[in-house]
């Protein structure tokens, strides 16, 4: 209860009658220092049924001293009119409203004016708004207020300028229900009531969030638990201080009236809503009606909710497929509305079918989710099917297209059937989306298949134009000839239109469209081009390798492909440029693909600039203004087919003839060395010069033959060393390097031939001894060691079997 001091601050402000006592209101606004506070004051009212304990509930929270019902005296009404007070304690300068009870019996049934309008008045000059609620009465439409606050939603509206209003929902003798599950009840139910109210064309699209806030709080039972019951309301207090600073309960309120004329204001806001005669609420026995028959759909759909029936096969649903859920279903849902009829058949017909369809609707809607998670399985189950007997016709030879429209069919006329056996009368549910998804999923998997299939047919006639373009065409060009791109070309043609032809003919079982056949024929063709141009890159890439190749096949090897011997009579320059045209040649036929079947001067442009000498250098300045290869492109040849640029040409022709001046080099060298080989002999007038200048010398050799013996084993000795090493090749490579080879291998041989000379020669004395005991055997013995003389000398020279002839014919 409140001290003295805040008691004198307690005045009812309109009697019992409905009459607003305006003195009173100004006496007690003086009394309080209301006009001095400019805005800086709150408002609070509460108003909920008769005997609710509101005038409890304000007293512990604001301190006021309000008069309380006394219990042990009956339940009789205690707040008459409407009561004001300061809250003691409380910042900012809060004054609080206490309203007449509703549902008074005290005012009859059909006397509920007197509630509608305390209930608009309070609204009309509150910043916040409490509502008391029982607990066990969240739900009915009466007790909770509904209609009430729909009314008033829709004359404050129509009346008055908007305001920010905080509505707090005070539950009272809070049950165990969590408060957030009530909480969340009685929000929705402001917001459907707000949303189904009418509204002016300027707050036509206004939310229920532009007029009022709305929180609730619960608090225990006062009369069983005290104690707790002011612990709460303690708290609850502590949301009312600051309550208009930011983030406050009235932070957001709007169109506040100053403190000095708010007495004023509040007269003249009764006044209208005393003055509007067209606030009525539903009668009693409607309400009555549809606050049981909500009790009962309620209760029944409770029930259904715990039914063991309906939470067995709920449960099943979840596992797998249940068949005849549909029927199972229909018995449960009819049990329980059958039950609502037999309850409610004396109630109004009226409230009693509307509320009975909301109870099918719930528990219709209840079902959906386990209805839903049946038609998946049966989705899944038939998806499933239509995949393996896609893919087992497919296997069997069977042609896509047919085979595709013939298990889409039979899938379909199997999904209806399970349709029909899922679903439930009660409901009208529409299995477009689920037919609709099923088809489309056969159609992704159709499609995906589709293009599986087309990428592996795809595949595998690329790899035969591979196999069948690839070789051939790198055999072609390594020819190098002037018809090769004529050849490709050929080849091209003919394996590509046979392959497309074929292909075509394979893509008839897919029934596609013209453009994605033309597209796909197209791909192909493409793909074959690519392989041409591929493998000419690739050959082009080894161009100089190719040139080098080519070149020394020609300048080593006649036209019967027999290795050329370089004699004297062979023309080397017109052979290396022979062998240098063929490789320019090569060079002409890899420079560009020439699959369009056009004629270019590539070749024209190559020989004129390339080739030194000959016939066509006079023609450079005839065909060719400039010089044709100071380009990066070749004329009438786009840059997507040109292989190798002017520009690389001359720096690959640079490079080329730079590593092919070595073997023209040796060639001339054994040519020369052909030629001095033959020429041995000198000339007869140099032999007739030698005869005569040297027959002193002649003459001296032939008195004394000791040194004839000599010069003979001398050139015996050179003789075989020349043949057994084959000097004259050790000297083919340059005089040093065959002094120095000689060299190396010369003293070995000299030694064993010196020692092979005085083995000849032991043996020879030996013979001698015996011969002057033998003599008859003297000739015989001598053509043995003369025949042992030549194995020993010339045996060691396996490779030089003439040299042997030469050697034993001498000696004979």
């Amino acid at each position: 209860m409140a001290a003295d001091g805040s008691e004198r601050h307690t005045a009812q402000v309109v009697g019992a009658d409905g009459e607003m006592d305006g003195p009173a209101l100004e006496r007690f606004a003086a009394a309080a220092g209301l006009v001095q506070r400019g805005l800086s004051y709150a408002v609070v009212s509460i108003f909920g049924p008769q005997g609710s304990g509101k005038s409890t509930l304000l007293n512990h929270l604001f301190g006021t001293s309000f008069t309380e019902m006394d219990a042990l005296k009956g339940r009789n009404q205690t707040t008459k009119g409407i009561w004001v007070a300061e809250a003691v304690g409380i910042e900012p300068f809060t004054l609080v409203m206490d309203l007449e009870g509703t549902d008074g019996r005290e005012r009859g049934e059909d006397d509920t004016a007197f509630e509608k309008q305390s209930a608009l008045f309070a609204l009309a000059v509150s910043d916040i708004v409490m509502i008391n609620l029982w607990c066990h009465d969240i739900g009915r439409e009466q007790a909770a207020n509904r209609p009430l606050l729909k009314t008033i939603f829709e004359v404050l509206m129509r009346l008055f300028s908007p305001r920010k209003t905080m509505l707090l929902l005070v539950i009272r003798d809070k049950t165990k229900t969590p408060v957030e599950y009530l909480a969340q009840a009685l929000k929705e139910d402001i917001h459907k009531i707000w949303d189904s109210v009418p509204k002016p064309e300027v707050f036509k699209k206004a939310a229920l969030s532009e007029f009022f806030n709305v929180e609730v709080t619960a608090l225990p039972s006062y009369e069983e638990n005290e104690e707790l019951f002011k612990e709460q309301v303690g708290k609850l207090r502590h949301k009312f201080i600051h309550s208009i600073d930011p983030g406050g309960l009235a932070a957001d309120r709007r169109g506040v009236i100053p403190a000095s004329g708010f007495c004023i204001s509040a007269m003249h806001i009764w006044k209208v809503i005393r003055e509007n005669k067209d606030l009525n609420l539903p009668a009693h026995k409607i309400m009555v009606a549809t606050v049981r028959c909500e009790e009962i759909a309620d209760e029944k759909l409770r029930c259904f909710m715990l039914d063991e029936g309906w939470l067995e096969l709920e449960a099943a649903v979840t596992s797998g497929p249940v068949r005849s859920f549909g029927m199972k279903l229909s018995d449960i849902i009819d049990f329980y509305l059958l039950d609502y009829d037999m309850e409610t058949m004396y109630f109004d017909e009226g409230v009693r079918t509307v509320k009975r369809q909301q109870l099918q609707s719930e528990i219709v809607n209840h079902t959906h989710p386990a209805f839903e998670t049946v038609i998946e399985h049966l989705h899944c189950t038939v998806l499933s099917k239509f995949k393996n007997d896609l893919e087992q016709l497919l296997r069997s030879g069977e042609r896509f297209a047919a085979s595709a429209r013939h298990c889409a069919q039979s899938s379909s006329v199997e999904f209806e059937a399970g349709w029909r056996d899922a679903v439930v009368k009660h409901a009208d549910w529409d299995g477009t989306n689920s037919r609709n998804k099923l088809q489309q999923s056969m159609e992704v998997h159709t499609a995906c298949l589709r293009i599986a299939k087309l990428d592996e047919l795809k595949a595998t006639y690329k790899k035969k134009l591979l196999d069948a373009l690839s070789g051939p065409v790198q055999s072609i060009l390594e020819t190098g000839e002037r018809d090769s791109w004529a050849s490709i070309r050929r080849l091209y043609r003919r394996e590509t239109e046979h392959i497309i032809l074929t292909f075509s003919d394979s893509l008839s079982e897919y029934e596609l469209d013209q453009t994605t056949s033309v597209e796909m024929v197209l791909e192909l063709r493409e793909h074959a081009r690519c392989t041409v141009v591929k493998k000419a890159r690739e050959e082009a890439g080894n161009i100089l390798i190719r040139m080098k190749g080519r070149f020394s096949t020609v300048l080593s090897h006649d036209k019967d492909l027999m290795p050329r011997t370089w004699i004297a009579n062979e023309d080397i320059h017109a052979i290396t440029r022979e062998a240098r045209l063929a490789a320019l040649r090569l060079m002409s036929v890899m420079a560009a693909v020439r699959l369009d079947d056009k004629p270019d001067k590539i070749d024209r442009a190559l020989m004129v600039s390339l080739l030194d000498g000959g016939p066509l250098c006079w023609k450079r300045s005839i065909e060719f203004t400039s010089d044709p290869l100071a380009s990066t492109t070749w004329q009438e040849v786009s840059p997507q087919d040109t292989l190798i640029t002017p520009v690389q040409c001359k720096s690959i022709w640079r490079q080329f003839k730079a590593e092919t001046e070595y073997p023209v080099a040796q060639a001339i060298l054994m040519q020369e060395a052909h030629r001095r080989s033959n020429n041995s002999l000198p000339p007869a007038w140099t032999i007739l010069v030698l005869a005569i200048l040297g027959f002193n010398e002649s003459m001296f050799l032939l008195r004394n033959p000791v040194y004839i013996l000599g010069l003979f084993l001398a050139f015996v000795l050179s003789y075989a060393v020349w043949l057994q090493y084959d000097i004259w090749a050790y000297f083919r490579h340059g005089t040093v390097s065959g002094l120095i080879t000689i060299s190396s291998s010369l003293l070995p041989t000299i030694m064993d031939i010196v020692t092979a000379i005085i083995n000849m020669s032991h043996r020879k004395k030996h013979s001698l001894h015996r011969s002057r005991r033998a003599l008859p055997y003297h000739a015989q013995s001598l053509s043995n060691q003369s025949h042992q003389h030549a194995e020993v000398h010339y045996h060691a020279s396996p490779d030089t079997p003439s040299s042997v002839d030469s050697s034993s014919g001498s000696d004979s």
